[in-house]
């Protein structure tokens, strides 16, 4: 069982800056197709941004295209999510998410995904 971790969580003001981290913990586990997903109440979670196992490729939803960036960290099966120009409308809770990478990569599918973290706040408020 792989178990993914989010860090880099928190309060900002419209207009700044995060940066999300996410690292899976089976260092063993073939490399992965990473993505970001965010929930709010009452919506359904909502496809953000991804990037294939060997950084080659890169997803992002139209809401978040030019202020997000992926990446894949230094250390093996990690991704970065760098997000500027934050607005009240970002505010969610952001979710890793792991493919085991066999076959087409529906990226923006949830089914897509094997591996789920648990989730970290952001909130954008003044």
């Amino acid at each position: 069982q792989v178990n993914l971790v989010e860090t880099g969580g928190g309060l900002v003001q419209p207009g700044g800056s995060l940066r999300l981290s996410c690292a899976a913990s089976d260092a063993g586990v073939s490399m992965l197709n990473m993505g970001w997903f965010r929930q709010t109440p009452g919506k359904e979670r909502e496809f953000v941004a991804a990037i294939t196992y060997n950084g080659q490729k890169i997803y992002y939803a139209d809401s978040v295209k030019g202020r997000f960036t992926i990446s894949r960290g230094n250390a093996k099966n990690t991704v970065n999510l760098q997000m500027n120009s934050l607005s009240p409308e970002d505010t969610a809770t952001y979710v890793c998410a792991a493919d085991r990478n066999g076959g087409a990569y529906f990226y923006n599918r949830e089914s897509e995904y094997d591996y789920w973290g648990l989730g970290t706040q952001v909130t954008v408020s003044f």
